[in-house]
């Protein structure tokens, strides 16, 4: 049941959505469905919210609900001990932040014993309040003789006025106004300072540029914020906030200075100076580094998913033979032939690299031309891992001595060890060697991307930034909603695909997929979405949220094999009837002009149905089976090879997206090392982010500015370099 309160605060804070938009998505999820599923087949109630709009709808509705929960529980805590006013109340309720009911409950939070309540314990209380006072006549250490108290181990006028100091700053720093004015001076005035603390640590220098560094807090982009953490972690930097505090000074004794003449006044600042410096700054510092630390995640862990969203989707390299070559020099290189369905045909190890000779070289080149001879190799894929560069020499050297075309692609192989050790590649190649599983994934990742890379653990495939240094749990909750989007916007073939593809499809878990293989492997192909019910497990619900992913290509029903859901076909009926046409008219021109040229409102009407379902059938009957990756880049065919020796600045290249992070891009182009076009050199015009213009799989054309062959490094600009 959906929290009335909590929907009305929610409306507020997301003006963007319709309040009907957010009822409509958050009562479709309480009944079970999934978000891709109301993505697709749903729009018509959400009005065409996509799956990102979806979860933010979903996470902000849950974060409101805690928030509304423990404003009540705090309410009822202070409840409790008597101390609750209605301008408390009120504060309380009016919090739209959960930092801000933390900041009003700390003055009735249970502590832990602190010098504080010792103080109230030994009945120092009264004199703190008598200074708060402030007094103008007498004298304080005569005040505080009273107070002394052998029983309580006061002996002192002095021990008793240190006993009212502890009372004084811990009730400084609890105040809630307090904490919540210095927040905000110290996000809006403070300087991030990093110096270096053992840059003898730092081998190879990568923390050079923080070795004396400085920027406001509220300027600070995400990757630095990332780099210092690492680097203070590392033992290499220490970080901390510099602020000029005479204004804090100011501050302090505006609001608890009642009388500058006062006897007491000395203690009192005294008690400020010490709760700022002892209780708020430390604490303040931790919540706005913990806040600067969470933005920078937030940003990392977002492009991290939009960079593998891309290379999920890129397209895959269908009905071609592909041999995958896991480069190595002293162990050898593994090859794998794979046929246009992935299936495993041939597996090789070879030598042509050092330290083996002139003569194991020779005889590597032979067994790999006989490799792609017999079997018609159209494409190689070159992982890019060690020796890469020097495979491709080979490769590109070999291929030359046939007498057809033959191109070589460099595949990126980040996480493809990670996958040949892991229990899913022991369960698919039980007796080959975890380097020749490896050759498998790479060739794999050539002809469907999306199927291969579902194997393996999102946060190895190399394209983020800082992805070790970030909240693991919310990195791995953006990146498995990232490939369960992937996934299902592309739909599956039932019949081939892996059983850890199957698990990313709406609705289905572990059980009902490894059903469903099981189902296939024993009964034989699926031949229509029907069969899928006969699938232990796999309920009404399961069926529902499913069957409109999972595709049935070469099947009984035309319909089986695009992403029309079942529950719509007795509409496609009814609209071919009309249009005067059979399912197996579909795909003919006559069939597309007839579907194309209809009136989409006339006809959501006659059918009664939403003009965005409509629409979606419409674009399914035009184009049935249709990839909508097919539509991505192509990967870039080489055939012969550059070495960073060989550039010069000035020089254009064509190469590949491979990273994109808040300060740039990385590309290769065809070099051992990828190229970096920094976020100034993508374009003559202001960039905010590098995403604004390029994404992972891009094919981008660029220019040399630099090379540094000690340091490795290709400084590449996609602005037009006049010579």
């Amino acid at each position: 049941m959906l929290d009335q309160h909590v929907l009305d605060i929610l409306n507020e804070e997301l003006p963007q959505y319709k309040k009907k938009q957010v009822v409509t998505v958050l009562t479709l999820l309480e009944e079970g469905n999934t978000v891709p599923f109301i993505a697709r087949y749903r729009k018509d109630q959400t009005d065409s919210l996509d799956e990102v709009m979806i979860r933010e709808i979903s996470d902000r509705y849950h974060y409101v609900e805690n928030l509304v929960n423990r404003k009540a529980e705090v309410i009822r805590l202070i409840e409790e001990q008597g101390k609750l006013n209605d301008a408390l109340r009120k504060k309380i309720e009016k919090a739209t932040k959960m930092q801000q009911v933390e900041d009003l409950y700390r003055p009735f939070k249970q502590k832990r014993r602190t010098k504080a309540t010792i103080a109230k314990e030994a009945g120092l209380e009264p004199l703190a309040v008598w200074l708060l006072s402030f007094p103008k006549t007498g004298s304080v250490t005569e005040k505080a003789t009273e107070f002394i108290n052998s029983e309580q181990k006061i002996t002192s006028a002095e021990e008793a006025l240190q006993g009212a100091h502890e009372i004084l700053a811990e009730q400084i720093g609890d105040n809630p106004e307090y904490r919540k004015w210095l927040r905000q001076y110290l996000w809006d005035y403070s300087l991030f300072v990093v110096k270096e603390k053992d840059k003898a640590l730092d081998e190879k220098q990568v923390y050079e540029m923080y070795y004396d560094f400085s920027e406001q807090v509220h300027k600070l982009v995400p990757h630095r914020i990332l780099a210092a953490n690492r680097g203070e972690k590392e033992g290499i930097l220490k970080v901390s906030l510099d602020i000029d505090e005479e204004k804090i000074e100011k501050y302090f004794a505006r609001h608890l200075i009642k009388d500058e003449a006062s006897i007491a006044t000395a203690y009192i600042q005294e008690a400020y100076r010490d709760s700022y410096k002892r209780f708020i700054r430390p604490s303040i510092e931790r919540e706005i580094r913990n806040e600067l630390t969470e933005k920078a995640e937030k940003q990392a862990i977002s492009i991290f998913g939009e960079n593998l969203r891309h290379l999920l989707l890129q397209s895959p390299l269908k009905g071609k033979v592909v041999l995958g070559f896991d480069p190595a020099y002293r162990t050898g290189c593994k090859l794998a032939v794979m046929d246009a369905t992935g299936k495993v045909l041939a597996i090789k190890v070879i030598y042509p690299h050092k330290p083996s000779g002139a003569a194991k070289k020779a005889e590597a080149g032979k067994e790999f031309l006989k490799l792609v001879e017999e079997f018609n190799v159209d494409m190689v894929a070159i992982g890019n891992g060690t020796a890469s560069r020097e495979s491709e020499l080979f490769v590109s050297e070999e291929l030359a001595k046939l007498k057809r075309d033959v191109y070589y692609v460099i595949v990126n192989e980040a996480g493809a060890s990670v996958y040949s050790a892991s229990d899913v590649a022991r369960e698919e190649f039980p007796d080959l060697q975890v380097e020749e599983r490896s050759a498998v994934s790479i060739g794999r990742r050539l002809q469907d991307p999306l199927a291969e890379l579902v194997k393996i653990e999102p946060k190895a495939v190399g394209v983020g930034q800082y992805q070790h240094d970030v909240s693991q749990k919310l990195l791995t909750e953006q990146l498995d909603f990232v490939i369960e989007t992937a996934v299902n916007q592309v739909g599956v073939d039932v019949n081939t695909a892996s059983a850890q593809l199957l698990q990313h499809i709406s609705g289905l878990n572990k059980t009902t997929t490894n059903n469903i293989v099981r189902f296939r492997e024993e009964n034989g192909v699926f031949t229509n979405r029907k069969e899928l019910k006969k699938v232990p497990r796999l309920g009404p619900k399961a069926y529902e949220q499913s069957i409109g992913f999972l595709r049935i290509p070469h099947g009984d029903n035309l319909l089986d094999q695009t992403g029309i859901h079942p529950e719509s076909y007795a509409v496609v009926k009814k609209l071919l009837k009309s249009l005067k046409l059979a399912i197996d008219d579909l795909g003919t021109e006559e069939a597309k002009q007839k579907i194309q040229h209809v009136d989409a409102t006339t006809m959501a009407a006659e059918l009664e149905i939403g003009l965005e379902t409509f629409e979606d059938i419409r674009s399914a009957l035009l184009q049935p089976g249709r990839d909508m990756r097919d539509d991505m880049p192509a990967p870039l065919l080489r055939k012969d090879v550059l070495s960073m020796k060989d550039l010069q600045p000035g020089m254009e290249l064509t190469g590949t997206v491979r990273n994109v992070v808040d300060f740039g891009v990385f590309v290769d182009i065809g070099v051992k090392q990828d190229g970096m076009v920094h976020i100034s050199k993508l374009s003559d015009k202001f960039v905010k982010h590098p995403t604004d213009i390029v994404a992972v799989g891009d094919i981008v054309k660029v220019w040399v500015e630099s090379v540094s062959l000690e340091k490795q490094r290709i400084a590449l600009t996609m602005l037009p370099v006049t010579k």
